[in-house]
């Protein structure tokens, strides 16, 4: 019983821990699209290692709690609108419930592909090119009225959420490789 406490004691005190890093790092941006989006210093990596360390189960619930909190943080959901709600919700699931929440799938990935090394850098190319996926079918489904007249919402909505998604995938990838050749190990296997 003991045991099993000071282990979701660990799960718990981990993952605040790196939401809390995931937060700061989400502040750190190198580049803030116009219209929303921007690129960070790998702000999704913390999220992503705690996905290796546990169950899809808890990655996806950290995701979770680390989205919420940067709604919070961020404003997003200071004041809901009368006004197109149903909009406003959608653009809620879209970009911050799915868009974020896709990072606790990492570990799956991880694990499906066997647990090794590589596929720590795959996993983290696969959710967060997912996240990618979920702000184009925003553009797409909401965002289209930004799209320049004559253009194809579709493309738009390719384009400019490629132009901040594509760097972030670099770079949430790049980290987490050059992380998986010691630290990552050493962390789930010292942490877990």
């Amino acid at each position: 019983m003991n045991n099993n406490v000071n282990s979701k004691t660990r799960k718990l005190v981990n993952s605040a821990i790196m939401i809390a890093l995931a937060l700061v790092l989400s502040y750190c941006a190198i580049f803030k699209a116009p219209n929303g989006g921007d690129i960070t210093i790998g702000s999704m990596v913390p999220i992503i290692i705690i996905s290796f360390m546990y169950s899809t189960k808890w990655g996806i619930f950290t995701s979770l709690v680390y989205t919420v909190l940067n709604m919070i943080f961020k404003q997003v959901v200071t004041t809901l609108p009368t006004e197109a709600f149903g909009s406003y919700a959608l653009m809620i699931i879209l970009d911050y419930l799915l868009a974020f929440g896709v990072f606790g799938l990492a570990g799956f990935f991880y694990r499906i592909m066997g647990a090794k090394k590589w596929a720590m850098c795959v996993s983290a190319a696969i959710v967060t090119f997912l996240r990618y996926i979920c702000h184009f079918l925003s553009g797409i489904i909401l965002w289209g009225s930004y799209a320049p007249e004559g253009q194809a919402v579709w493309y738009y909505s390719l384009v400019y959420n490629g132009g901040y998604m594509v760097p972030e995938i670099i770079i949430n990838t790049v980290i987490v490789g050059l992380l998986s050749v010691w630290v990552i190990p050493y962390v789930m296997k010292k942490f877990a």
